[in-house]
């Protein structure tokens, strides 16, 4: 876990997440943000306040998610007097992408988590519309009265990687020792690696299975490297809103992986 950048509904920190494994790896694999533990309120009525509130930082980059790992995390929160208590949210809504990482990206090129350097854009859980509408219904007014813990969480920002940011993903790229860097959707390649010579857009590496998931040369901090431009996990495993022709692209390039 890394440094403490804001505070949850409820209570905990929210943490920058940063690699665990640290020895050189084949690949780097590089997200946009964080994603977090997910709970569902239950009012003292019994009834459900909001469905699904991120609670705390995911454990590990891209956490695969587990309703028994979640509920560990969940049962350290302690609500105050008359708040209700918390629930592992639906378990397609904890770890999702994760999961989509290592069935679709890591295992197609024949590889485990032990090959690989993960790394987002920005390294912490960021709130979501939906999840501030649902703060402002439910749990804002009644913080005063329930004596809830004020929480600190910053929108999505419009400028995803500051210089400072983009230095520190370039020094954790050089440490990692990969010479594959993948790509997942537009924003890594518009906020990073566009600024070292490649396209901005995923659709600029052209939208066939002719062209999709091929490694093209770059290069960052004077070193040679191969990057592998894909659909986000999201997109990849159909999440929520996906685009059905990127979806079945990867799925073609899952069935016949080119890279290995």
């Amino acid at each position: 876990m890394g440094l403490n950048v804001g505070t949850f509904p409820f209570g905990k920190p929210i943490l920058s997440l940063v690699q665990k494994d640290q020895t050189p790896k084949r690949v780097f694999i590089l997200g946009v943000y964080a994603s977090a533990v997910h709970a569902r309120w239950i009012g003292q009525d019994g009834r459900q306040k909001i469905g699904a509130l991120a609670v705390a930082s995911e454990p590990e980059i891209f956490w695969r998610g587990s309703t028994a790992s979640a509920q560990e995390i969940i049962s350290t929160i302690q609500l105050p007097l008359g708040a209700g208590r918390l629930l592992p949210a639906s378990k397609h809504l904890n770890g999702p992408s994760g999961k989509a990482l290592d069935d679709c990206f890591i295992a197609p090129l024949g590889m485990s988590r032990n090959d690989v350097w993960l790394c987002d854009l920005i390294p912490y859980s960021c709130m979501n519309e939906n999840q501030e509408v649902a703060l402002k219904r439910e749990y804002d007014p009644l913080i005063d009265s329930l004596k809830l813990p004020e929480y600190t969480w910053s929108r999505l920002p419009d400028t995803l990687v500051s210089c400072g940011r983009r230095l520190e993903i370039e020094q954790e790229l050089i440490r990692s020792n990969a010479d594959i860097v993948i790509t997942l959707g537009d924003q890594p390649l518009k906020w990073f690696t566009q600024h070292y010579g490649t396209a901005s857009k995923l659709s600029a590496y052209g939208n066939t299975e002719k062209h999709y998931g091929r490694l093209y040369p770059f290069s960052v901090a004077g070193k040679q490297l191969q990057l592998l431009p894909l659909v986000h996990p999201r997109q990849a495993a159909k999440l929520g809103a996906h685009s059905t022709g990127w979806a079945d692209l990867h799925a073609a390039w899952v069935k016949h992986c080119p890279v290995k």
